[in-house]
């Protein structure tokens, strides 16, 4: 099978001000400020991840989105009090979606990403969450990321169908309770995380369970299952969330050219 060349294949890494980039990718000397305008030469998205943690001044967005050519886009993460806390959010949104104008105003934001927590399984409650979510942060494209494979059902599937709502397909550990990586859409645009096959500091090592290197073997699999997935969506989205030392940009600059882009 052969990539489908109307589909528009984006790849990109999740987040791109990272210090130990330096060298790696990033020019030594390079201010962080100015990232972003070394990392447009070479990848055609980003997701913005820092706003899980924190949501930033409307400023803050309007100088990330002003340094992006015309063809690039954005991924813009929800907060955690969204998807960990999921309580009071109306403050949270009314701020949220008043820093995420700007990027918006430039025709730049392709959806929002909202990440759920391994403790956040399937159930009735869950999926009605989600619809109110979905509905909170109307117009803009929703995808959801599970963590736990309770999710991985036929009733999951038809519903995020029926609303709309995009599946984030995922590389992860082949650990207990963690989702396999396969890849499905459930809206004409695809989306996949790759976050590295780090099993040993996943559950206990913090932010170095992204710590893993794909081998050419692994991303070959993900190129099939990329090419396949183009002959039945308009766009896929590939994110590397390896971020330690580079890794993410090192696997992405392999995997454009491993589908010939």
């Amino acid at each position: 099978m052969e990539l489908n060349k109307e589909c528009d294949i984006r790849i990109g890494t999740s987040g791109y001000s990272f210090e130990d980039w330096k060298d790696n990718f990033y020019p030594q000397k390079i201010e962080k400020g100015k990232m972003l305008d070394h990392y447009v030469n070479y990848f055609p998205t980003v997701e913005i991840n820092s706003t899980y943690y924190r949501i930033p001044h409307p400023a803050v967005m309007h100088n990330i989105a002003k340094k992006a050519p015309d063809n690039f886009d954005f991924i813009i993460k929800v907060p955690q009090s969204f998807t960990h806390r999921r309580t009071d959010l109306e403050n949270d949104i009314h701020d949220f979606t008043r820093a995420i104008q700007p990027v918006i105003d430039r025709g730049k934001l392709s959806g929002l990403l909202a990440q759920f927590p391994y403790s956040f399984k399937f159930s009735h409650d869950a999926l009605e969450y989600i619809t109110m979510l979905k509905h909170a942060i109307a117009p803009h494209a929703l995808f959801v990321e599970y963590r736990h494979n309770s999710w991985v059902n036929r009733k999951m599937y038809d519903y995020l169908k029926k609303e709309n709502i995009g599946y984030v397909s995922v590389d992860e550990p082949d650990l207990s309770g963690l989702l396999k990586p396969d890849a499905f859409a459930t809206t004409d645009i695809a989306y996949f995380r790759l976050h590295g096959r780090n099993a040993e500091k996943w559950w206990n090592g913090g932010d170095l369970r992204y710590d893993y290197d794909y081998s050419e073997s692994e991303l070959s699999d993900w190129r099939d299952k990329t090419i396949k997935l183009s002959t039945k969506v308009k766009k896929v989205f590939v994110f590397f969330n390896n971020c330690h030392h580079g890794q993410a940009v090192k696997n992405a600059l392999y995997f454009k050219n491993l589908l010939g882009l």
